[in-house]
């Protein structure tokens, strides 16, 4: 830093240098013309120098010596006394023996006085007219012409200043890059030039090499910094410092994640088809709060392997409450086989047949698909084993939906009835209605329950963050999360609102649309 410093005073003195020998040099031009204009004026009037202007050669040798008297006592280069014909007739430099020099042509030839340069050696040229004392007609001229001094003398004169400059300037110079470095040292943490650049290097690699997706933004929610990753996970422009989250987002979900001021930690945030966990930290300078970084992971795929177990687990349940149940009726025979009562036993098993067959054939009558049939008579089994009434609406009516379809619609279902038998459990009337029903391309499924509702407040916001009703819902609320995913990636919605209870809605296209 400080051999740039030093540089750029030394260039500064090299212009410094330039100007003062321009500025010296035009001084020089304009001072020497003046002289040599006092000079030649003052030879115009002379008596020899006026004879042989305006009666010949004859006063050839008396206005030689006048103009060498002048050219001495003036100091000029060179006096020229020259005719109206512009024909020199007396100079202090000797002239050829043949030809006739002639001086160069300017303004005095009309009498008036000139200033300017010799055309031949450069140097400052003076011309005074010599006028006549009879008629004031021009007879001749007088030239003065005085040398400019070289660029070497201009450098020399303007050196005692120029060194002046060059010392004050080198000590200013030295002093401003010692507290410079200084004060950028404090600022870098003691780091050098190079070490900054490596850590800056290894910062850009980190940030764009993790899985994770970081997003940083200011107090007016501009963007500050965002890697791949969370470019990808959101949607946004890789190139967005600089931007606000308004312009790259204009359905505002991304200014959302930066509502309040707590600290998010695993949050979940369902956008554009992905489950994504969110974590938020304030970002602080010197005590004072700057803005806000978040980082992002996908746990879509993990949701999905959740799905899968959600399935088995289901399946698990319905499996083991049928064996419990199976169980139950068993001991029943069993007992009135032991007491005689055969009737009673006959009896007894055609009702538990007729029971189930009733149950399966109202269900498959109306919902062809055997995934979803299959589903519907699982959840009323555990329905009945937690004493929750099951009721399968009469107006559901569903055809046979492709395996992508029928699998979302299966997820989506048993979401809604787990989150439904949970809140309606304890209830003094406990029921769950189901309605599924296939119309104007879509499946639309309702599901009801007489549990306590949906407090208001969190109606938006119960899809968005993940909501449960079961213990440890900070850990476990993705059932609804995930809910919303799944309808929307297929270009349909979920929505809930309070009518003697929880009234879920969701719709499932059945031709699934690209949602970016």
């Amino acid at each position: 830093m400080l051999a740039v410093q030093l540089l750029i005073v030394l260039v500064v003195l090299v212009g410094v240098a330039a100007v003062s020998v321009a500025q010296l040099s035009a001084r020089y031009h304009e001072t020497e013309g003046n002289r040599a204009l006092a000079v030649a004026e003052r030879l115009a009037v002379t008596a020899g120098v006026r004879d042989v202007a305006s009666l010949g050669p004859a006063y050839t040798t008396q206005a030689q010596s006048v103009v060498e008297s002048g050219r001495t006592f003036s100091g000029s280069t060179y006096v020229v006394v020259a005719l109206r014909n512009r024909q020199i007739v007396a100079s202090t430099d000797p002239l050829p023996i043949t030809g006739k020099p002639l001086l160069q042509e300017t303004d005095a030839f009309l009498g008036r006085s000139w200033v300017g340069r010799d055309e031949v050696t450069g140097a400052a040229l003076a011309m005074a007219p010599i006028l006549n004392e009879d008629s004031g007609a021009t007879d001749g001229v007088v030239a003065v012409g005085r040398q400019y001094p070289s660029v070497l003398d201009n450098l020399a004169a303007a050196m005692p200043n120029l060194l002046t400059y060059l010392g004050i300037a080198s000590l200013l110079g030295v002093i401003g890059s010692l507290l410079l470095a200084r004060t950028v040292k404090r600022q870098t943490l003691g780091l050098e030039p190079r070490e900054i650049t490596g850590l800056v290097e290894q910062r850009e690699a980190l940030l764009h090499g993790i899985k994770e997706g970081v997003l940083a933004v200011d107090l007016d929610r501009r963007i500050t910094m965002v890697n791949d990753e969370a470019a990808h996970l959101l949607g946004v422009p890789v190139v967005s410092a600089g931007r606000a989250l308004i312009e790259v987002d204009d359905t505002g979900r991304l200014g959302e994640i930066f509502d309040g001021t707590d600290i998010a930690t695993d949050r979940i945030l369902p956008l554009h088809g992905r489950v994504l966990t969110l974590n938020r930290m304030p970002v602080r300078s010197h005590g004072r709060h700057i803005g806000w970084v978040a980082t992002f992971r996908d746990r879509t795929e993990l949701l999905e392997l959740q799905r899968e177990l959600d399935l088995t687990r289901n399946t698990t349940d319905t499996l083991r409450a049928q064996a419990h149940e199976f169980s139950n009726r068993m001991h029943i025979v069993s007992g009135l086989i032991e007491l005689g009562e055969y009737d009673d036993v006959r009896r007894y098993i055609q009702r538990v047949a007729a029971d189930q067959t009733e149950l399966t054939a109202g269900i498959t009558a109306r919902v062809a698909d055997p995934a979803v049939a299959a589903l519907l008579i699982a959840k009323s089994s555990q329905a009945a084993e937690r004493g929750v009434s099951f009721v399968v609406d009469q107006a559901t009516l569903l055809s046979r939906l492709d395996e992508r379809l029928a699998t979302d619609v299966s997820t989506v279902l048993g979401n809604l009835v787990d989150n439904a038998l949970d809140a309606a459990t304890g209830a003094r009337d406990p029921y769950v209605a189901v309605e599924v029903l296939e119309t104007a391309g879509a499946v639309r499924i309702e599901v009801r329950d007489s549990g306590p509702g949906v407090d208001s407040g969190m109606q938006h916001r119960v899809f968005t963050h993940g909501f449960s009703t079961k213990d440890g819902a900070e850990d476990r609320g993705i059932g609804l999360a995930l809910v919303r995913v799944i309808c929307r990636k297929r270009g349909g919605d979920v929505t809930v609102h309070n009518e003697n209870g929880a009234v879920f809605v969701a719709t499932l296209p059945v031709l699934a649309q690209a949602r970016a």
